[in-house]
């Protein structure tokens, strides 16, 4: 029986003494308290965001939608940082181990921020109406990745300051690494500023329609920092690196306000003048009168007799249509077409195509 007494004993007094000055009991209050932050954790962060969507379903505008839509994330590990404070202070450390839990605790609250800040930076954009009138979409898109990881480095270098470690060699040692890699990535960097160009120029955006001529035609699906996908019309996914597009010439079709329709129509020589004024006449009649050309200052029509070349007299036709829907342009030529040669016909003309005349001399013998 003393046996038992002494183990008992030694048990209670290594009981009493815990860890590093806290009782067992203490840790088991501690751990107890924190797994029912855990199980509550859920239930907090739903009441919570419940109540927040009750408050933005009053407003119409994004900002309030977007806000709690972000902060979700956050707000569930709220619950897990307090939880582990609350739970560290029935601990009676003393030490090293209370000087760890104080750093945890500290970094714990320190990621926390910076997450809240990481998450705010979407919604705060949608406050300032006028940065889309400046930047295009897809610049402010970079703009927010680049701040986020930003703030994901300051969040990083500040909880390693926590902890003692000092970020200053650590930034010197990248330098040096980095002009090393900058070295080897030259084409990196010129993709990377290409890219910037195209988005503060403005010369395409997500959802365009763009030709790079013996390069690519296709809808841009995505600017990244490094380069550009592009779906081409046989539903094929093309990536273009940036620096493509600041060296050749880029034309939006998305951007066309009229489509224009430019032809040479080439009439035979035996074609009288009085048939050449008529099938000019009533070709200008025709765009004049039609509800599917713009006629405009801006957009100048002309039907002109325009040169003798080898085999036809040709007219000059040239026009802007209403529409600037590429398959609505091709329904509009189609029709136009077939007017044009309605119009000949009607004029009793005749459309050349190339020939050659061979004179053979025939010499006596």
């Amino acid at each position: 029986m003393d046996v038992f007494n002494k183990f008992f004993a030694l048990l209670t007094d290594v009981w009493k003494e815990g860890v590093s000055g806290a009782s067992f009991t203490d840790i088991v209050i501690a751990l107890f308290v924190f797994f029912i932050f855990l199980l509550l954790r859920s239930f907090v962060s739903r009441f919570i965001v419940k109540k927040i969507e009750i408050y933005v379903s009053k407003s119409t505008n994004n900002f309030d939608n977007s806000l709690t839509t972000s902060l979700e994330g956050p707000i569930k590990f709220f619950p897990v940082v307090f939880g582990f404070f609350f739970a560290s202070t029935f601990l009676n450390l003393d030490g090293r181990s209370a000087i760890f839990i104080e750093n945890l605790n500290r970094s714990l609250v320190t990621i926390l921020i910076f997450w809240f800040i990481h998450q705010l930076i979407y919604p705060a954009s949608l406050l300032i109406k006028s940065i889309e009138e400046i930047l295009s979409r897809d610049l402010l898109n970079w703009i927010l990745r680049a701040l986020k990881v930003l703030i994901v480095i300051l969040g990083f270098a500040a909880t390693l300051e926590i902890w003692g470690i000092k970020i200053g060699p650590i930034i010197a040692g990248l330098g040096l690494f980095g002009v090393a890699v900058a070295l080897g990535a030259q084409d990196l960097f010129k993709n990377l500023i290409s890219g910037i160009l195209v988005l503060v120029e403005k010369r395409f955006k997500v959802g365009d329609w763009i030709v790079v001529e013996g390069i690519i035609e296709g809808i841009v699906e995505n600017i990244g920092f490094r380069s550009t996908v592009i779906r081409k019309f046989d539903k094929s996914l093309a990536t273009i690196p940036n620096f493509q597009f600041a060296e050749k010439a880029v034309i939006n079709q998305t951007e066309t306000t009229n489509r224009r329709i430019d032809w040479l129509i080439g009439l035979e020589y035996k074609t009288t003048s009085e048939q050449l004024e008529k099938v000019r006449n009533n070709i200008l009649k025709y765009i004049e009168n039609s509800s599917d050309f713009l006629i405009s200052t801006k957009t100048p029509h002309a039907v002109n007799l325009n040169q003798f070349s080898a085999s036809s007299i040709d007219i000059m036709v040239r026009c802007y249509t209403q529409t600037n829907s590429y398959y609505e342009w091709l329904k509009v030529k189609d029709k136009f077409i077939i007017e044009i040669k309605k119009i000949v016909e009607d004029a009793g003309a005749s459309f050349a195509f190339p020939s050659q005349s061979i004179y053979v001399e025939k010499f006596d013998k």
